[in-house]
């Protein structure tokens, strides 16, 4: 693995090894903390879009594996104005042993990867969110024990934390069901990729009925009904997206058993109750510090000693 820029890039056994790698780096570190594994080792944080968890999980993470994060914010660099990410690419190959960019368009993330001599870890773009499934991933197996035929069901926009998750749910063989409005559906081409990604007992399913969607789902999904970027379109999608909304209502819908799971910031009232997000139910505090094992496991893949 040179990089870590879209889950198609990886094997199944690639992604599944990092889930099991995240657990044993989680696992040590309630123990008593991990091993230095990447001592001497610096990562080079690039943020066009504002951050919390990106930001604290990955520097916090490199600090426990013996390295240092330098933090680079939009007005420092003007990544795409006054330097170009080509440039930025290749002067910060000469300082620091790995990249992690938070960017806007995907295209600025491919850009630092094909210039960069070092290892480039996509930490957001408008097609994707890797790392953030990968954090999912981890959560849904600690709470089930496995990955292979669990139920997942997004519903709400599909938008680039919906294609991540995916993806990779058809490389560890979990049942992915999104129900989105007319409009805000995943594109062919990334049916066409889930279709070849498909490992174990992996399937796909599009539909438009929330409801019917949750009624066998083991977890209930949803991210933010307006990305950043998309402010423009916010009153639309608010008379759009109400019936997807995940709710007491929608839940007793599922198995008694189903948790409901949010990448983070939630907009309570909309996208998902408050009553959902800080009930019994939802994970999406556990999946924000999952955040940090799951990278751990990524820049040990590519920054630690093979």
């Amino acid at each position: 693995m040179k990089h870590f820029i879209n889950l198609v890039d990886l094997s199944s056994d690639e992604v599944n090894g990092l889930v099991t790698l995240a657990l044993e780096l989680k696992k040590e570190l309630k123990a008593g903390g991990n091993r230095p594994i990447l001592k001497g080792k610096n990562l080079g944080m690039l943020f066009q879009k504002p951050s919390l968890r990106t930001r604290t999980s990955f520097e916090i993470g490199m600090v426990q594996l013996g390295g240092y994060a330098l933090g680079l914010s939009p007005a420092e660099v003007k990544m795409g104005e006054r330097e170009s990410p080509a440039d930025v690419a290749r002067v910060l190959s000469g300082y620091v042993d790995g990249i992690m960019a938070r960017v806007i368009e995907h295209d600025t993330v491919l850009e630092l990867a094909e210039y960069a001599s070092i290892p480039v870890i996509n930490g957001l773009s408008d097609y994707n969110h890797p790392v953030q499934t990968m954090a999912d991933l981890l959560t849904i197996h600690e709470q089930f024990g496995r990955l292979d035929g669990v139920n997942l069901t997004y519903v709400g926009d599909g938008n680039n934390v919906a294609r991540s998750l995916m993806f990779g749910a058809m490389h560890t063989g979990v049942n992915f069901t999104i129900a989105t409005p007319a409009g805000y559906d995943l594109s062919e081409e990334d049916f066409d990729i889930a279709e070849r990604l498909k490992s174990g007992s992996a399937s796909f399913t599009q539909m438009r009925d929330p409801v019917k969607a949750v009624a066998e789902a083991d977890v209930i999904y949803t991210d933010v009904w307006t990305s950043m970027g998309q402010e423009a379109e916010r009153e639309e999608r608010l008379k759009v997206f109400p019936p997807y909304q995940i709710n007491d209502e929608l839940l007793s819908k599922a198995k008694p058993e189903t948790i409901a799971m949010h990448c983070l910031p939630a907009h309570r009232g909309e996208e998902i109750s408050a009553e959902v997000a800080d009930g019994p139910r939802a994970v999406v505090f556990q999946q924000a510090e999952n955040r940090m094992h799951a990278q751990k496991a990524i820049l040990v893949e590519l920054l630690g000693e093979n």
